[in-house]
């Protein structure tokens, strides 16, 4: 078990601190002949009766006890019989637990008649919530007061100023307590330990500081999170007047400024604590200022500060023992030796903010021979681990995780005999896992995940008796489990997931009785699972100490059997992702303590047992994309009351539950995508607090219940069903990250009213009607959080309404193959994070609005098949960083701008059917990701949270348009075609060397095909036909390897068709309309002409009789096809004849309007 900086930190500032004297006796001190004061006993009586004393522990106070100075918490004086002390606290420092039980009830006045009452002890108690009583301020007597954590509330009463005799004062709250000021404090002269952490001080943060300077005698001040905005700063005259005081913490508040100067002048402080306070810049000059000669313990950490390690560490104490400078931005190189600093046994500089520490092969820490804490994680450390760390001989706690260390760990590393924790995860150390390692006998806690690590695990870690936590997961481990990890027997978490390992699990894990948390998971363990199983179970230790579980993804296979319920007290189990097949057996259901089950992504069958139904800690499962199949009743969920997420998809699973179903869990997370729901909206939905589910795809149809509207919805998917009629307003959601996918149904109507704080709606792909102006321009509140809008595929009409001011988050706007009019409104420009616009297949029109180059994040737009007009916009290359740009099939015309050339990141341009002129540009070969041949990386998602929502394109490829998503980041695509572009193809194009697709056909291109052709080696498609190319196809062409589609016809080309396997594949149709020849065209090339003469007169006659015969039947059968087919009906039916001669009519008009052809 990892032990925490805190408690470390803890632990030595209890060996720091020299604390008062207090008597802590929770019994009676009292002489026996001492008989306590008749009165004060009837006091205390009182004082007991208002009380409320769950544990006893009052038992003793009662009237047969005669002696009041014997009951339980009183200390009595010996010679007077006074009541003196009375404590009360549930603390008990002989356990260090709270383990007395707590008082409750009320504080009665009878106090007062403790008039000797010196000490008064009732921290940790539970008072619920009462005020402090006034009256308290009248126990004159008082030394020392402590009501720590006593339950109490509100406004701190200011008579405790009145308690002059104080020396001890306890009043840390939970956030419950406050004060209007903090003058009363000044009554308290002789006040010696202040503790008022957790107290509200916030309207006191203008003075608290000037009324504590005047307690001269206070030796220890503590003020953690007390909500103080304001201290003295450096620019203001202050002079420290409580020279004593040796503990000063004021961390967790919100000074936010620079560390005041006068702190590091107070010479008799031991310890200082000044974390968590957004303190800012460096630390004050140590050469001007320093003076904590008796520091012991500096903690600094989680603030802003960027100071110089060298210059201000040598300011430092020679006797500071503890130092945390965690969670800064602490600035190197660090100091090459320290040797002022030789007391030092605990160092933090962990979580740096800078990037400028030093590698941890200097020389500084190895200097610090006493070190035994050493926390220097995610602090941006670099290189080798230096042999030098051998130094540290005393080292009990080393952490360097979440740096970039490389290499391997130096061997004299083995020597640290006295190291219990060691972290090195998240780092990038490679070789082998050592085998000095096995000589860390004392070594509790090893954690080398998340490094480059390989090789097999040793055998020499067998050696480590008493390692309780052993991590070695995600690094390049081969191999078997070695048996001697059989030894490990104090081991309770052995973390060894996502390696390489592989074989079967063996027998002698089976020995690890204390073993608790077992990773396997993302491996290549093999066999059976259920040869796994009797492995684990093999000794019988297993069965009861195990309550983690995790086989996934890997290649077990075989069938589940009851031996499974023999881990009776499994809690969470993983098997997903293997080979398991057959059905889930009943036996499942006697795991009763299991709350997480996780066995999707396997090939079970058969159906759900109902025993999972008695589940009742059951919190999690996971059966998604297996095989499973049947029905699921109200059975399967009758005891599952804490179950928050079911992930079933992917199954052949009918559920069946009666209309008036409750079911006994009221928060669910459900994706139950392809079970058949249907054939109505489950009504039980509406019993769910909060909705979060995925019914997708679940055969649902009707119209959707207007109840809807009043559920609180978090994920809603109800997509690829057969709903229909309106969609219901959508007015409450549970988080601002909430999301509602119904795409692909039938829904007809008006857009349904929103709540603001929706973050993604997807309504594609139905059929709503109507203008969306009312949608956009009256929302129900403003700012919207909306960030992704898909409403493309269905019949929407009117202009687009300039009112996108309203929604200033939206990322992606799909507007896609609706019957939108007009122009792109001007508005537009306030959309500042929009990544993606498609506005494909409307009628707008005009030019493309300018105020698109405002949104500068804009990496798809999508503006194809719309009636736009003008030239392509220059800006499109200077102030947007487009990855995708689809402008095809519009009325575009000018030049194609080279400032597109800038456009380092387009992976995707499609400017095809315009009427755009001029050449191609040269400078095309800057198109950077398009001459790098793309890797797979992730689709691109615009969901953030739990949603799925990826990027589609509409590509044409191979003469084809089909969509592109997930592969979408593997496709390169340029196309030019059906314009009237001229000159010729530049040699600048063939850099794109990442392109899988180039189509410029139809247009005027003239000259040679580059010869350098064949230096694109994606290649896939490759279309020049139909321009006025000549000379010959380059032979480099015939190295494309990848090319599927190749199309060259009509065009001026000559000469012989390179030869290859590729090429000859193709149809002759890729070469017709040139003067090509050799195959795949019959027509023979010059030097082809010789041919080898057949001698054999008899075979030439045979051959030629055999075609004569073939020809004449193809002749007879061609001519009675076609009159009986074409000729014969057309003279038999005039509607025949009108329609085949309107056809050709119609075809040669849109010919002659194509080439322009057509007369006035």
């Amino acid at each position: 078990m990892a032990v925490s900086a805190t408690a470390i930190m803890n632990l030595f500032f209890t060996i720091l601190l020299t604390q008062a004297p207090i008597n802590l006796s929770y019994g009676s001190s009292t002489s026996d002949d001492v008989v306590c004061i008749e009165s004060e006993k009837k006091a205390l009586l009182s004082f007991k009766q208002d009380l409320v004393d769950p544990s006893n522990r009052l038992l003793s106070w009662n009237v047969s006890n005669e002696n009041c100075c014997k009951w339980a918490g009183i200390v009595s004086n010996n010679l007077t019989g006074h009541v003196e002390q009375l404590q009360l606290s549930s603390f008990d420092p002989d356990y260090d637990f709270f383990g007395r039980g707590s008082l409750e009830g009320k504080i009665n006045p009878s106090l007062l008649g403790l008039k000797h009452l010196r000490y008064l002890d009732l921290s940790h108690n539970e008072f619920g919530g009462i005020q402090i009583p006034n009256f308290i301020g009248s126990l004159v007597s008082l030394t020392h007061l402590n009501i720590t954590d006593a339950g109490f509330q509100g406004l701190i009463p200011h008579q405790l100023g009145n308690l002059s005799s104080l020396t001890h004062l306890g009043l840390q709250g939970m956030a419950e307590l406050y004060v209007e000021n903090l003058h009363w404090l000044s009554g308290l002269s002789s006040l010696k330990h202040l503790e008022m952490g957790y107290v509200n001080l916030g309207k006191a943060s203008d003075h608290w500081l000037q009324v504590i300077n005047r307690l001269s005698s206070l030796s220890e001040l503590h003020l953690s999170g007390c909500e103080l905005s304001h201290i003295i700063p450096n620019n203001s005259v202050f002079y420290v007047n409580f020279t004593s005081l040796s503990v000063l913490d004021i961390s967790y508040n919100n000074f936010n400024s620079f560390i005041p100067e006068w702190i590091f002048g107070m010479n008799s402080l031991v310890y200082l604590d000044l974390s968590s306070n957004t303190f800012i810049g460096p630390f004050p000059n140590s050469a001007y200022c320093w003076n904590l000669t008796s520091l012991k313990g500096l903690n600094a950490a989680d603030n802003s500060m960027d100071s110089s390690l060298a210059i201000w560490i040598s300011g430092l104490s020679s006797s500071l023992e503890s130092l945390d400078l965690g969670g800064n931005a602490l600035q190197g190189p660090l100091p090459c030796s320290n040797q002022n600093m030789t007391a030092l046994r605990y160092l933090d500089l962990s979580r740096s903010e800078s990037n400028s520490m030093a590698a941890i092969s200097i020389g500084f820490l190895y200097d610090l021979v006493g070190l035994e804490y050493v926390y220097l994680s995610d602090s941006n450390l670099e290189g080798v681990i230096s042999s030098a760390i051998q130094n540290l001989t005393s080292l009990v706690h080393l952490e360097l995780s979440y740096n970039s260390l490389i290499g391997e760990m130096p061997t004299c590393m083995g020597n640290l005999a006295s190291l219990v924790y060691l972290d090195l995860s998240s780092n990038s150390l490679e070789g082998e896992i050592p085998s000095f390692l096995g000589n860390l006998t004392s070594i509790v806690h090893l954690d080398l995940s998340f490094n480059s690590l390989k090789a097999k695990i040793p055998t020499a870690l067998g050696n480590l008796k008493s390692i309780v936590t052993l991590g070695l997961s995600s690094n390049s481990i081969e191999g078997e489990i070695p048996t001697a990890l059989g030894n490990l027997k104090s081991i309770v978490t052995l973390d060894l997931s996502s390696n390489s390992i592989q074989g079967e699990i063996p027998t002698s894990l089976g020995n690890l009785c204390n073993l608790s948390d077992l990773s396997l998971g993302g491996n290549k363990f093999g066999g059976k699972v259920s040869n796994a199983f009797d492995s684990l179970l093999s000794a019988g230790c297993l069965s009861n100490s195990l309550t983690s579980l995790d086989l996934s993804e890997n290649l077990f296979f075989g069938q589940l059997t009851d031996q499974i319920a023999e881990f009776k007290n499994v809690v969470r189990l993983s098997l997903g992702d293997n080979m398991i097949s057959g059905p889930l057996p009943e036996s499942l259901g006697k795991l009763t303590e299991l709350e997480d089950l996780s066995i999707g992504g396997n090939q079970l069958n058969g159906s759900l047992p109902e025993s999972l139904g008695g589940l009742s800690n059951l919190g999690g499962l996971n059966i998604s994309s297996d095989h499973l199949e049947g029905v699921v009743t109200e059975l399967h969920f009758a005891n599952l009351t804490r179950l928050r997420m079911l992930l079933a998809s992917g199954n052949s699973v009918s559920l069946r539950v009666s209309p008036d179903w409750i079911p006994p869990f009221d928060y669910c997370r459900f994706e139950l995508e392809s079970w058949n729901l249907g054939p109505t909206f489950p009504m039980w939905l509406k019993t769910q607090k909060y909705v979060d589910m995925d019914i997708s795809n679940t055969q649902i149809s009707g119209i959707i219940p207007s109840w809807l509207s009043n559920l609180t919805i978090e994920y809603l998917n109800v997509s690829h069903n057969q709903l229909s009629g309106r969609i219901p307003d959508i007015l409450h959601i549970y988080s601002p990250y909430s999301m509602v996918y119904m795409s692909s149904n039938m829904l007809s109507g008006p857009l349904p009213r929103i709540t603001s704080g929706l973050v993604e709606l997807d309504l594609s792909n139905n059929s709503l009607s109507g203008d969306i102006s009312h949608f956009l321009c009256h929302p129900l509140a403003t700012p919207n959080n909306l960030s992704i809008l898909h409403l493309g595929r269905n019949h929407f009409s009117g202009n687009i309404p300039d009112c996108w001011m309203h929604w200033p988050e939206l990322e992606v706007i799909n507007l896609d193959d609706n019957n939108l009019t007009g122009k792109i409104p001007s508005s537009v420009e306030s959309l500042q994070s929009l990544l993606s616009l498609h506005l494909r297949n409307n009628s707008l029109s005009g030019e493309i609005t300018p105020s698109l180059q405002n949104c500068k994040q804009l990496s798809v737009l999508d503006l194809g098949l719309n009636e736009f007009s003008g030239s392509i916009p220059t800006w499109m290359g200077t102030r947007l960083n487009l990855t995708v740009l689809i402008l095809r099939s519009n009325k575009l015309n000018g030049q194609i701008p080279f400032e597109l050339c800038s456009l380092t990141a387009l992976q995707i341009m499609d400017v095809a059917d315009n009427n755009l002129s001029g050449t191609i540009p040269r400078c095309f070969d800057k198109l950077k990701a398009m001459t790098t041949e793309q890797v797979m990386k992730e689709a691109i998602s615009y969901s953030n949270f739990d949603g799925y929502f990826f990027e589609e394109v509409m590509v044409v490829i191979k003469g084809r348009e089909d969509q592109y998503d997930i592969i979408l980041p593997l496709v390169n695509g340029l196309d030019l075609s059906s314009n009237k572009l001229t000159g010729e193809i530049p040699q600048q194009l063939t850099a794109l060397q990442g392109l899988i697709s180039l189509n410029l056909s139809e247009n005027f291109l003239e000259g040679r095909i580059p010869d350098s052709i064949g230096n694109m080696k994606s290649l896939e498609s490759l279309d020049l036909s139909r321009n006025q190319l000549s000379g010959v196809i380059p032979p480099s062409l015939s190295s494309l390897t990848f090319l599927s589609y190749l199309n060259l016809s009509y065009n001026n080309l000559s000469g012989k068709i390179p030869l290859s396997t590729q090429i000859q594949s193709f149809d002759a149709s890729s070469f017709i309309g040139n003067a090509l020849c050799g195959p795949p065209l019959y027509n023979i090339c010059d030097e082809d002409q010789s041919k080898p003469t057949i001698n054999n007169e008899e075979q030439k006659a045979d051959d030629g009789g055999e075609a004569d015969r073939w020809f004449h039947l193809g002749i007879g059968t061609g001519f009675a096809v076609g009159f009986f087919g074409v000729v014969a009906p057309l003279l038999i039916s005039t509607d025949w004849r009108h329609a085949y001669f309107g056809f050709f009519g119609y075809f040669w008009y849109k010919i002659l309007y194509k080439y322009n052809c057509l007369w006035p």
